[in-house]
């Protein structure tokens, strides 16, 4: 009997809708052993279940490849199904759950004895459904104690995020409903994408395309750019690091040419004239100077912008090139401060958003694993969130500790005196993903207990003292939130290996051998239930959500509250703030443009051309790769990391094409093969961050991070590039090969 579930993608923020296909009873899938390597290119793994795209309004039923092929990873031959202990030798090997649990149990309660409650910390990940989240969070501040735990979203939506918050009073990443892009005549889209890192968004692009409308901003003319080619619209390609300074330009350019609703500024804003003073120094001739955009594309850009606004919709949309600075949070705060000069937030037809990443990124940052909330976008330092948390949790508020570290203080705590001794890991692989990767690998082996939760020997399970299997995407149950703020509904189409366990199972059992305060359930439902208490009255309300509403395929965006029909678009009668009114907040450049080679580490200049490094996303793999390294279609089109120079750079230092190439900084070094493109700046070159190893590109940037949002600087990193000689590449390529 044929056995269907409808579900949705295990990877991005889109959550593609598809149908997962059995030919029998929810049977299990094969069970062997743990094995780290992953499948030979050209292999080919027969998928236990087919898949096909489910009409639904975000990808009208396309897939991208890696969603074609998502169900290949379900019974792939690495797949973990047992607990593993890494032993005196380095060697991990099979022991039961029970022991397993035990050992945990026991490091946390060492951990905790002799250096406090803070001493064990917990990473979290974008990947999580709502409910594990909600759990993680409530499991480390009660049954572990800590206030230690934060998780990768810090990495991907907290610039963005912090502005939103500052500006609107709420933060979701999609305001309104993807399908309102479709009737865009204008669309100015920075620092993403789509085109690659979620294709299927592209068709709600098409509209801005036919009218001409359709405006990217990236350092390289990748496939999104090219959208704009034969009058679909236009590409700005400026430096990397000078897209706050873009920005002011265009807002510069709609103060003075009067484009400003001014109605709408009076009437829904407050620090418009604050904002006119900081951006008068930024007149386009200047911002051309400074970006390398000509000054005619930026009042074209800002009347295009404007003109959209009056006949037919414009949008402004930005993602994580323009968020992953030490300046992000300012970079979106003047993307806001555009949007609101032209009146889009909370217009019928235009608005302001910016693309999350992971497939539970909005989800996974509202319901307690950041290091400052608590469930339902709460504060945890508000005493009113607080004690409304603890009613349900039905313990003393006393119990919750107050706010953590962000992720990449927690990091550089691991191991340190006063910091992190005992990890507890779940969906993240922090020693490919996080910045300078180098010493984050340090600081995991100088933990005293390592616990990773995973389904593949990741790079960061590797280091692992122990190692707990978890379930896959199509083996559970739970709900997710997507791009829109639209909460979803996963649903099992096969049942786990054995010896798999949901992490919901992982931290119940753990609580109990914990002695934890309040209740700790392994059942999706249950959990959901206590998440919508929770969030009551929160900034992301979830409490008139259930589970029977969206298996009869309800759309369910929040702020939900219980007797209400949820929001598709927020701010239409105000935003956020006590007075109903959005915050405009003057913002200006502070970077300096070129580090000294010191200050990448150096004590003196290495060897090589110094370049700007910058990092993204290619469209056959998904955030570090550990599950789409593993399907051999997608290896096999992108078997490894490779640098893209411009061929006049590559000329002038001797790269040929194909060869290898040493791209370095005091953080680490980076040994791949170059590839030429046109698509790139002269002074740039780019690096896909998706390989472990000698091809980790996190091993090049910076962990300086924000100092509001605390995300990390990814996109700006300044690296010294060199041929390697003949007699070294051989060497080198024999050491890239086995890493």
């Amino acid at each position: 009997m044929t056995k269907s579930a409808d579900t949705h993608c295990p990877y991005c923020a889109l959550q593609c809708a598809m149908t997962l296909t059995s030919p029998a009873d929810l049977a299990p899938a094969s069970q062997p052993g743990p094995g780290p390597a992953p499948a030979p290119a050209g292999s080919k793994a027969s998928p236990v279940l087919d898949v096909a795209g489910r009409d639904f309004p975000t990808n009208r039923g396309g897939l991208c490849r890696k969603g074609w092929t998502s169900a290949t990873l379900l019974n792939h031959a690495g797949r973990i199904t047992e607990p593993l202990l890494k032993g005196a030798d380095g060697i991990h090997r099979p022991v039961g759950w029970d022991q397993a649990l035990d050992l945990a149990a026991a490091a946390v309660k060492d951990a905790r004895a002799r250096y406090g409650a803070d001493a064990v910390g917990v990473f979290g990940g974008g990947g999580l459904t709502n409910e594990k989240a909600y759990q993680l969070g409530k499991f480390a501040r009660l049954a572990l104690g800590t206030s230690r735990i934060d998780y990768n979203g810090r990495f991907c939506m907290s610039s963005a995020a912090a502005a939103g918050m500052r500006a609107f009073g709420v933060d979701r990443g999609l305001p309104f409903p993807l399908e309102a892009l479709d009737t865009a005549s204008t669309i100015l889209m920075l620092g993403s994408n789509v085109a690659e890192t979620m294709p299927p968004f592209v068709q709600h692009l098409q509209g801005a395309r036919d009218a001409g409308g359709l405006v990217v901003v990236d350092p390289r003319r990748s496939a999104t750019a090219a959208f704009t080619a034969d009058g679909a619209g236009l590409h700005l390609q400026p430096l990397p690091g000078t897209d706050l300074t873009l920005l002011l330009g265009l807002s510069h350019v709609v103060i003075h040419e009067d484009l400003v609703d001014t109605a709408y500024l009076q009437e829904r804003t407050s620090g418009y004239n604050a904002v006119v003073r900081s951006v008068n120094a930024f007149w386009p001739e200047r911002v051309q100077s400074i970006t390398g955009v000509p000054a005619d594309l930026i009042r074209e850009t800002a009347r295009m912008l404007a003109a959209g606004a009056r006949r037919g919709g414009s949008y402004i949309l930005t993602g994580r090139g323009v968020e992953q600075h030490v300046d992000g949070t300012d970079t979106a705060t003047a993307a806001i401060n555009l949007s609101l000069m032209l009146g889009l937030p909370g217009s019928a037809r235009s608005g302001y958003g910016t693309l999350t990443g992971q497939g539970n990124g909005q989800g996974g940052r509202e319901h307690g694993q950041k290091a400052d909330q608590l469930p339902g976008y709460r504060k945890i330092t508000d005493p009113a969130a607080r004690a409304h948390v603890a009613a349900v949790w039905g313990i003393p508020e006393e119990l919750i500790p107050g706010p953590g570290l962000p992720a990449v203080q927690l990091l550089k705590s691991l191991g340190q005196p006063d910091g992190v001794r005992c990890l507890f890991v779940h969906a993240s692989n922090i020693a490919v993903a996080a910045p300078d990767a180098n010493a984050v690998i340090e600081g995991l082996r100088s933990l005293d207990f390592l616990v990773v939760c995973d389904f593949f020997l990741s790079e960061t399970a590797a280091e692992a003292d122990l190692i707990l299997p978890v379930l896959q995407w199509a083996e559970e149950e739970g709900t997710l939130t997507n791009l829109e703020g639209r909460v979803l509904r996963r649903r099992r189409a096969i049942a786990p290996p054995a010896g798999a366990r949901s992490e919901l199972w992982i931290m119940a059992r753990l609580a109990e051998r914990l002695d934890a305060p309040s209740t700790y359930s392994d059942d999706p439902e249950t959990v959901f239930e206590e998440l919508r208490l929770a969030s009551a009255g929160g900034m992301a309300d979830y409490s008139g959500i259930d589970y029977a509403m969206l298996d009869r395929g309800e759309a369910a965006y929040w702020p939900y509250p219980a007797g209400s029909t949820g929001t598709p678009r927020l701010f239409r009668d105000g935003f956020a703030h006590p007075d109903g009114k959005a915050v405009m907040v003057p913002v200006a450049p502070r970077r300096r443009r070129t580090p000294a080679p010191e200050a990448a580490g150096h004590a003196t200049r290495p060897a090589g051309t110094p370049m700007t490094l910058i990092t993204g996303r290619l469209l056959e793999h998904y955030q570090s790769g550990a599950q789409t390294r593993r399907v051999a279609e997608l290896a096999a089109a992108q078997p490894e990391a490779r640098m893209q120079i411009h061929p006049a750079a590559a000329d002038a230092m001797g790269i040929a094409a194909g060869t290898l190439v040493s791209v370095s900084n005091g953080r680490g070094e980076v040994v791949c093969r170059a590839e030429h493109s046109t698509a790139i700046r002269p002074e740039t070159v780019f690096l896909p961050f998706h390989f472990p190893g000698a091809e980790s590109a996190n091993r090049l940037t910076e962990a300086a991070t924000d100092p509001v949002s605390g995300m990390p600087e990814f996109k700006f990193n300044t690296v010294w590039v060199r041929p390697v000689a003949a007699p070294e590449s051989a060497r080198m390529l024999q050491t890239t090969e086995a890493s």
